[in-house]
Parts: C-alpha cells; structure tokens; sequence
C-alpha cells in the first residue's frame, strides 16, 4: 500500500489546525505591512524546504542561519502586532463565541447578571452632542475593568445622567478632551487617556477620538461611543469594528444588546 493513503486522524486534524492558523494570521495582519513581510517569510521557509529536500547544502545553511534568528527578528519586526495579539488572547472576549456569533463562556465575569448604565440617558446625551457638534467620547467597560486606564483620569463616581455627561464634554469643562468610562451604572471616570491606534484600517477623516476608541477596543473588549466634533456623527467601536452614522434609538438599541448577558 502506498504510504500516501497511511494517514491518521491526527494527521488531518494537524493539517486543519495549521490551516485555521495561517487564516488567522492573514484574517489578523491582512491591511498591514505586516502581511507583506509574513509572506516573505513564509516563502524563505518554503525554499528552505526544498532546498533541505534536495541536498543543496550551501543554500540549506543559508536559509537555515536565517530561519535560525528569524525568532528574534519577529520580536523585533512584530513587536506591536505580537503585543496586541497577546492581549487578544487574555481577552475574555477571545475565549468565549458560539455559532451564532454571540459571546458566551465568559471566564472572568464576576457574576450572572451585569447592571447595565442607564442606557436612555447617553442616548439623550449623544442626541444633544451630536446636535451641537460637540466631541465626545464614552467608554463603557464590559469584561475588562479599565483600572490602568481610571488612574488616568480624575475620579467621578455618579450615577449616569446625561446632563453630567454634557457638562463633563461640555467645550469649556477641563475633562472634555479625555475620554468617559462608564462601568456598570457609574461614570467612575473622566478625562482619561487612552492608547492611540496606529492601525490603517481607520478612516483617515477619523480624528485622536476615533483612534483612541480603536486603542481601547484593542486592548479591552469595552464598548466605545464617539461624538464627532467636525460632523456630529455618532459612531460605536467594539470589538475592533466601527459602526458610523448611528442614530440615538440605535445606539441605544446596540448597547442594550452587547451589554446583555
């Protein structure tokens, strides 16, 4: 019998494993230059395959030495991409989908039931906002606590309301060029920094408060709501996607969801 037809189940299950794995990656960097240099090197490692097969013993060095600091040159090269991608492991949201597309599993929640913010009063809020032009950024915590984030900002600690919320973006307030995290029924805080994200499949029109919506989202699995100050567009980031032109009742209707159990 040719040893071609001896594969196992194991066998198969590699190969579709590698496979889910190359596509990750690709679904992963596809859109950066990250892709680019991942495909040089996929190719390097092809032909040192071919070379080793075929007893060519100079280029088998060669490609051998280069693939033997390719490790290092990853860590360096990738650096950004490594250090995002590691964070989307430790995510929750990483560790929980079902066949639906909806989040389930969640490991680190802390209980059953979440208490949501009072959902029609940023939606009031982002209507005023958005009436007037006037920048906003909300960010409201799911799995993540956004501690390293808080110390950032000053402490508020009050319920949601959306006067609060206007006054706090109001163009004159010291803390309306930060960013807003809502956790639970609570805006714990203002005025806070978040990361800026590099990444090109932003919108050049996107301005520092749309980049920073995108920083936390891939850093935390929080849901970001963004006020823009030259349209009045409401926009939603969330899981590392922009939903642009939202309407109040929508916007409403898209956090009662994702802030469901």
């Amino acid at each position: 019998m040719l040893p071609l037809l001896h594969i196992r189940i194991l066998d198969i299950l590699d190969i579709l494993l590698v496979a889910f794995l190359i596509y990750k990656l690709y679904y992963f960097f596809r859109g950066t230059v990250g892709l680019k240099i991942l495909l040089a090197i996929f190719m390097i490692f092809i032909g040192w395959r071919i070379v080793k097969a075929l007893h060519m013993v100079m280029l088998t060095e060669i490609f051998g030495t280069f693939i033997g600091v390719g490790v290092i040159l990853l860590v360096v090269v990738f650096q950004p991409e490594i250090r995002e991608f590691l964070l989307m492991i430790g995510n929750a949201q990483f560790l929980k989908r079902s066949t639906t597309g909806k989040h389930k599993f969640l490991f680190f929640k802390a209980s059953g039931d979440q208490l949501k913010p009072d959902l029609d009063a940023i939606a009031r809020a982002c209507q005023k906002m958005s009436e007037s032009k006037t920048g906003a950024l909300i960010v409201i915590s799911r799995t993540n606590a956004l501690e390293n984030f808080i110390k950032t900002g000053t402490e508020i600690n009050a319920l949601v309301s959306d006067r609060l919320i206007e006054n706090i973006f109001f163009k004159n307030s010291p803390l309306h060029d930060g960013a807003m995290i809502i956790t639970k029924k609570n805006i714990v805080a203002a005025g806070v920094i978040l990361p800026v994200s590099s990444s090109n499949k932003i919108p050049k029109e996107f301005g520092l408060r749309h980049r920073a919506a995108m920083g936390i989202a891939e850093e935390t699995d929080a849901i970001s709501v963004v006020v823009s100050e030259e349209t009045g567009e409401i926009a939603i980031c969330k899981d590392r996607v922009f939903s642009e032109n939202i309407s109040p009742v929508d916007l409403k209707e898209i956090l009662d969801k994702e802030l469901s159990e």
